[in-house]
């Protein structure tokens, strides 16, 4: 894992309609490395995503990826310099099949399917399946899929977990751990799962209406669930 930072948010201001949601956030992903953002419902971290991912502009601050200034570059442009987004909900086209979906989103240095569906095992049965017939979890698989196949330097995964059985979940997560790892890339992942979340991370953010409450190492988080309770409440002032 590289100390030199992969995405680099400073000052951050991010909303719709001129109305910000989040508020002077400044935070940072290695190559390498796995970051958690979390939060309540209305926190930001949602916001945060969409604003990296480039599918809402900045409102101020600053954003560098590779060392680059991205405020405001269109979503295509980023994905093609390898940054990938899994959304919540999924997004997925339900008249399609997993193998069109992944042929669609191949762009420059693409995984090789062999290598692909070591990471996605369950795929392999689906490829020539339509998506609308996949279940939930075979469903958010294709979603991660579908942004792994790009070979990217930066994967954003917003609430993978939502809505799956338990089970699932625990066969998902470990992915993000894999994907950092093997291809070197930096993770940022949002999670309703605070536990699970901080088992798997090396660093942690924590937003409350908008503004960054609490940050650290994982390890060090998982020994204080009294300031993340705190901090989920509200009740521990903006960092």
């Amino acid at each position: 894992m590289s100390d030199a930072p992969l995405l680099e948010i400073e000052s951050l201001d991010a909303g719709y309609l001129g109305t910000p949601v989040v508020r002077g956030l400044s935070m940072h992903v290695a190559p390498g490395e796995v970051v958690a953002l979390l939060g309540s419902n209305g926190a930001g971290k949602t916001t945060t995503l969409s604003t990296i991912a480039g599918l809402i502009p900045p409102m101020g601050g600053t954003l560098r990826y590779g060392g680059a200034d991205i405020g405001g570059v269109p979503t295509h442009r980023l994905s093609r310099d390898g940054l990938s987004l899994v959304p919540e909900g999924r997004a997925l086209f339900f008249g399609m099949t997993v193998r069109d979906h992944l042929k669609l989103a191949k762009k420059g240095e693409a995984l090789p399917k062999e290598e692909l569906l070591e990471f996605l095992p369950e795929l392999e049965k689906c490829l020539d399946r339509k998506a609308g017939v996949l279940s939930g979890g075979e469903q958010q698989m294709l979603a991660v899929g579908r942004a792994l196949v790009s070979k990217p330097r930066l994967l954003l995964v917003d609430e993978m977990s939502l809505g799956l059985a338990p089970v699932i979940v625990e066969r998902l997560l470990p992915i993000l751990r894999r994907v950092a790892t093997d291809l070197g890339a930096g993770v940022l992942f949002v999670e309703q799962h605070v536990a699970k979340a901080l088992q798997l991370a090396d660093r942690a953010y924590v937003l409350s209406h908008g503004q960054l409450v609490l940050e650290g190492p994982a390890a060090e988080l998982r020994k204080r669930p009294d300031l993340i309770k705190s901090s989920y409440l509200g009740d521990v002032v903006a960092a």
